[in-house]
């Protein structure tokens, strides 16, 4: 979290810190109704990987009939709106960011949490932040349950604190490290219940599988292959396909997708970036026979679209979002070249120039991704 003016921080950090005490104290001459508050603000690929954990606790013997609200992120709420919205009451979608020096806005939406009456929030995110356990606090939810967590996204000066508000915190077992199996994990504890199902999935309508769509961005440009890489597996796509290439993304990917259709001939290259909506992107990935990506919310779209991809993969998550698990299909086939340096959680030992990728990523050459790829051309 950067913070530029600190002065609204400390009056935010007080609203976060202090008042749910306040709260907390007339919540004790209400009675609860039954309503339960799921918090998940991260990216639209953790979304896809928690996302059908909605569906399964609205059907659960221990919530069937409550009403369920999300405070969720605003990057992805047409996917809420388009296939979860049955399963949900009320919608809160934010930038968790924008919070953290607002402190007025902080406070009426706390305000409004407050008086939704909850029985129950759930922050099933393992790696908490200090904005998210503050609104799970200003619920004053007589049960709030969210893990242990790490420190990965909040100080440990302020988690101190914020670990106090919830009621239970549930320990990550070794064997659910990998992000989906982490949401299966939280969700079988609360429900107390187990899950059978394994992967993520979204219900979109058969569709044959034509063409082949490229994402070639990663949200942050040092976490990503380099589009000049990217151009080399897309020539040899021409040269040995006649599917048309469907360039995909939003606007981290314009500059690379202006850059590679100037590179490529006309009629053969569909660059659809930054033009479709978030729904559109999933139904053109649903219709495509093959992804190629760097590791994004994409590749976990793919899986749950059921449809083969090819994940260019650096170490800084290895293993918590990508490569999948045994038993996933189709899982992606993931690229990528191993370093004692694994796990850094994106904190570079090498410290590359700002032009420059990760040294994880930089390492993945073009020959290696296209015998991948090849995999999936017709002979």
């Amino acid at each position: 979290m950067q913070i530029k003016n600190r002065h609204l921080f400390r009056l935010t950090r007080f609203v976060l810190l202090k008042l749910p005490g306040l709260f907390a104290f007339f919540a004790r001459f209400r009675k609860p109704v039954k309503r339960i508050l799921i918090i998940k603000t991260d990216a639209i690929g953790d979304y896809i990987l928690f996302r059908n954990f909605i569906e399964l606790t609205a059907a659960s013997a221990k919530y069937k009939g409550y009403k369920i609200d999300l405070i969720g992120n605003r990057l992805w709420r047409d996917v809420t709106g388009k296939w979860d919205s049955e399963y949900l009451n009320t919608s809160y979608f934010i930038d968790p960011k924008s919070y953290y020096e607002a402190p007025f806005k902080t406070l009426r939406f706390g305000w409004r949490l407050f008086r939704n009456n909850y029985e129950v929030v759930l922050q099933p995110t393992y790696t908490r932040v200090f904005i998210t356990d503050g609104f799970a606090a200003l619920t004053a939810a007589p049960n709030i349950i969210g893990y242990q967590s790490d420190n990965e996204g909040i100080a440990p000066r302020y988690k101190n604190k914020t670990d106090k508000f919830y009621t239970q915190k549930l320990i990550l077992p070794d064997d659910a490290y990998f992000e989906f199996n982490r949401n299966r994990f939280f969700f079988e504890r609360v429900l107390q219940q187990p899950l059978s199902i394994n992967q993520p999935y979204l219900n979109i309508a058969s569709t044959s599988k034509t063409d082949i769509a490229i994402l070639p961005g990663a949200g942050e440009f040092k976490r990503g292959w380099e589009k000049e890489q990217f151009l080399q597996v897309i020539q040899r796509l021409i040269a040995t396909t006649n599917d048309t290439i469907s360039l995909i993304g939003g606007p981290g990917e314009v500059a690379a997708g202006e850059y590679l259709q100037s590179q490529l001939p006309s009629g053969r290259v569909n660059n659809l970036i930054n033009t479709t909506t978030l729904p559109q992107l999933i139904e053109i990935m649903a219709g495509s026979r093959l992804l190629i990506s760097n590791e994004t919310g994409a590749t976990h779209i793919a899986v749950a679209v059921k449809t083969p991809s090819v994940c260019i993969l650096g170490g800084g998550h290895f293993g918590r979002f990508a490569p999948y698990p045994e038993g996933v299909s189709p899982a992606p086939v993931c690229i990528f070249e191993k370093m004692p340096c694994y796990n850094c959680n994106w904190e570079c030992i090498y410290k590359p120039k700002p032009t420059e990728a990760f040294p994880c990523i930089s390492a993945i050459g073009v020959d290696t991704v296209w015998q991948a790829v090849a995999r999936f051309i017709p002979v």
